[in-house]
């Protein structure tokens, strides 16, 4: 998996339309998730006492798209003290704003916010099974997509499946996705922060709703694919949001907070109600523009669909209630 996301012809890391050309996230659905970043931005940025340099990081920033869009969000007084920063390991792409840096490796001493929009999905996972006799073995697989069973589990490993998925009365053919690496990565995360916020948004699901089979799949030009390893296709697996949440909470030492991306959002102003009719009489124009926010709005909250994302939110230095 790792080869294949970020290897040397890495779905990530070679040169092309980068993930917009294969799927469709909330940063690409709409300027209006944009918006929504820099309201609560602006909420940091004002719980921070507006300093005077406020840094925005896009972690896993793509082609930038979501913090270009969260920029031409952003009041005026507010967006002239971002330091705009995505952090990514595909080449910077043409035409993105001057003001913007890039950078292979995310910040330290961050003041501000970090956003990862789908990033710990791709953070690369093992895959485990129980095999015949009840023991849990890694899943090998080759560049082809064939299978076969490896090893049983490292203590390690074993540690984290007993704490978050365990599998001990599983039947064979129960699989499980090893979630520590995305929990190393996202209590690093929360450790770059000095004060700030920093948010994850993806797929995911809870210790009593974890899926019998796992989620590992693959995406390429729009469809969703099998999980083959051969570096044309995005293999992405939904994130175990708990185990995540209690890294982040003990990398800051204050309670995190997680909610679904439909709540997240209407409580930042996004909703997908259709406007009054008799607004489409007084001003026409403002009743078509107020229907496509709206349906903007329902497509970033759909609970089948985008609204169906978590939000992983992680003070540090904060009063959650501030925001």
């Amino acid at each position: 998996m790792q080869r294949n996301l970020y290897g040397p012809e890495g779905f990530f890391t070679s040169p092309g339309p980068g993930p917009a050309g294969h799927f469709r996230t909330s940063a690409h659905a709409s300027p209006a998730f944009g918006g929504a970043i820099a309201t609560l931005v602006s909420r940091v940025d004002t719980a921070l006492g507006q300093p005077n340099r406020l840094d925005v990081v896009d972690y896993g920033g793509g082609q930038g798209e979501l913090l270009t869009s969260v920029l031409a969000a952003l009041p005026e007084d507010v967006a002239a003290r971002v330091r705009p920063v995505v952090t990514e390991l595909a080449p910077r792409p043409a035409g993105l704003v001057d003001g913007i840096e890039w950078t292979a490796t995310l910040p330290d001493d961050i003041v501000g916010v970090v956003i990862a929009t789908e990033l710990l999905d791709n953070v690369p996972i093992d895959v485990v099974e129980v095999d015949d006799v009840g023991a849990v073995r890694y899943v090998l697989v080759d560049a082809g997509g064939e299978e076969r069973l490896g090893p049983e589990v490292e203590p390690a490993d074993a540690a984290w499946l007993d704490r978050w998925w365990p599998l001990d009365e599983a039947p064979p053919g129960t699989r499980a996705e090893i979630g520590a690496p995305r929990d190393a990565v996202w209590a690093g995360t929360v450790g770059a922060l000095r004060r700030g916020l920093a948010l994850a948004v993806d797929y995911g699901h809870l210790r009593e709703g974890r899926p019998a089979f796992g989620t590992l799949t693959g995406f390429r030009d729009g469809r969703q694919v099998l999980p083959v390893p051969d570096c044309t296709r995005d293999l992405t697996a939904h994130v175990a949001f708990d185990s995540v949440a209690a890294a982040g909470t003990a990398a800051a030492g204050v309670p995190a907070r997680l909610s679904s991306q439909r709540d997240s959002l209407r409580a930042l102003g996004i909703g997908g109600e259709r406007p009054p009719l008799a607004l489409a009489y007084r001003d026409p124009q403002g009743y078509l523009q107020a229907l496509a926010q709206a349906g903007a709005g329902a497509e970033l909250t759909d609970p089948a669909g985008l609204g169906g994302h978590y939000w992983l939110l992680q003070p540090v230095g904060l009063d959650p209630a501030t925001l």
